[in-house]
């Protein structure tokens, strides 16, 4: 009986081939997917942004809520095409206006009535922003020139402010802010100084006259970094020396050191 003859069998050196044409797709598709998130997203969350804001405009809604969408962004990061990259990250600034905006809008209008006059007059403002409730207080209004004891005549405004805090468990972000003129006298070195010290002194009198817990209240001081105007024009630099009450919403509250 006849066997037949085994045929060896040839390796089959173009199988990788296979996985090569595999993984070049693979990488193709990454690219495209990378290419398409880096331009594409962008000018989508600022068509988002800029929709809610026309939204808002169109619905008589308050002045603070329209700032919400723009303030403190340059002014290209207000232009859905001009916008950077990092203008809208993942949708975070959306998500934090949706919960300022119903965490403290009552906060919002019960303080917009109470300081009506004040507005008017221009010694405060308020804003609500993604981070919170912000109530700016003028320096002229609050304090004397480079100094940092804050004018009785002020007392009756701020009792307000602590009337509104004391109803709500949101921290209190307080915000020193000067202009760019440097300072320096016996008392402070540096407008750094200067805006830690009138933050500190408001947190005192909130604290202490208007008792208000002190672990709901913290400070910053910023001198002029953070600047609401163009520092060059007298007005500019009158608008960014203020201290900034900051009604942290829930989710910036968490962020705070202490919280969780």
């Amino acid at each position: 009986m006849s066997r037949r003859a085994k045929h060896t069998s040839h390796e089959n050196h173009e199988r990788w081939l296979i996985s090569y044409a595999d993984f070049i797709t693979l990488l193709f598709a990454f690219f495209v997917v990378m290419f398409a998130s880096s331009h594409a997203d962008k000018k989508k969350a600022g068509k988002v942004s800029a929709s809610v804001k026309q939204a808002l405009e169109q619905g008589h809604m308050p002045t603070a809520f329209i700032n919400m969408m723009g303030r403190n962004r340059p002014p290209e990061a207000q232009d859905p095409e001009k916008a950077p990259e990092n203008a809208f990250p993942d949708g975070v600034l959306l998500d934090s206006a949706k919960a300022a905006l119903t965490e403290l809008t009552p906060s919002l209008k019960s303080l917009t009535n109470a300081l009506e006059e004040e507005i008017k007059q221009g010694k405060v403002s308020i804003n609500l922003e993604p981070r919170g409730l912000v109530v700016s207080l003028k320096e002229a209004a609050f304090f004397p020139p480079a100094g940092d004891v804050i004018k009785p005549s002020a007392y009756p405004i701020i009792g307000k402010i602590a009337a509104s805090a004391g109803k709500l468990r949101n921290r209190v972000l307080l915000e020193g802010h000067t202009d760019a003129m440097p300072i320096s006298n016996d008392r402070f070195r540096s407008n750094w100084d200067l805006s830690a010290a009138r933050a500190i002194a408001m947190l005192n009198l909130l604290s202490g006259r208007f008792e208000l817990p002190a672990g709901r209240l913290s400070v910053a001081g910023y001198a002029d970094t953070v600047p609401l105007a163009d520092n060059a024009t007298a007005e500019g630099r009158q608008q960014n020396r203020r201290v900034d009450v900051v009604f942290l919403n829930e989710s910036m509250s968490k962020s705070q050191p202490g919280r969780r």
